[in-house]
């Protein structure tokens, strides 16, 4: 067995490249069946290349969804209970194809087959939402100890309503546009003023 080498800054600079091409194609197109040599092919590598800085289809597109939560993990909207939802929920509509990556990578994250096994979606998922949850629950009980949030809601199940509530909206959008999921979340964190 040999060690690997640590990568290059040359490898680490063109491995982010591919990421970052990946992104743009998958925001307007997704992914949702496609192969791994299909998705070389739209981002302009080779099929080893690819398979080189990404091991498996699964790797590529969860480290697609990572990067671009990262990139706009920064952004802090005044409200930051629903008002983080509200702004996501603006930037994906001009994103669909990230938005439909992300919800069919989250439905084979619980599908039958993995329902038990420890597959890199389902710990991602687990992991986002776990994190997720308790950031709004922060916030919630900030909101509530100042009075700007009703103190008679649970923050732990508020928490899990409204990332439901954005991830529900985000798919019913997917299949009907016409739905607006920034005005809906608006309408839950007016239910949740004092």
């Amino acid at each position: 067995m040999t060690d690997r080498l640590p990568p290059s800054p040359k490898g680490i600079a063109r491995r982010q490249q591919i990421l970052d091409r990946a992104i743009e194609v998958f925001a307007e197109k997704g992914a949702d069946g496609t192969s791994l040599r299909a998705i070389a092919e739209a981002i302009g590598v080779s099929h080893g290349a690819l398979l080189h800085y990404f091991h498996s289809r699964e790797t590529l597109l969860l480290e697609v969804l990572q990067e671009n939560e990262q990139r706009h993990e920064g952004a802090k909207p005044e409200d930051e209970v629903v008002g983080r939802m509200v702004s996501a929920a603006e930037r994906n509509v001009k994103i669909p194809g990230l938005v439909a990556l992300y919800t069919s990578m989250l439905a084979g994250s619980i599908d039958a087959g993995n329902i038990v096994g420890n597959s890199a979606s389902q710990e991602y998922f687990t992991a986002r939402f776990e994190r997720v949850r308790q950031q709004l629950v922060a916030h919630i009980r900030d909101g509530q100890r100042e009075g700007a949030l009703r103190r008679d809601v649970d923050p732990d199940a508020m928490a899990a309503l409204v990332i439901a509530a954005s991830d529900g909206l985000q798919t019913q959008w997917l299949l009907d546009p016409n739905v607006d999921i920034a005005e809906s979340l608006r309408l839950l964190n007016r239910i949740l003023e004092p």
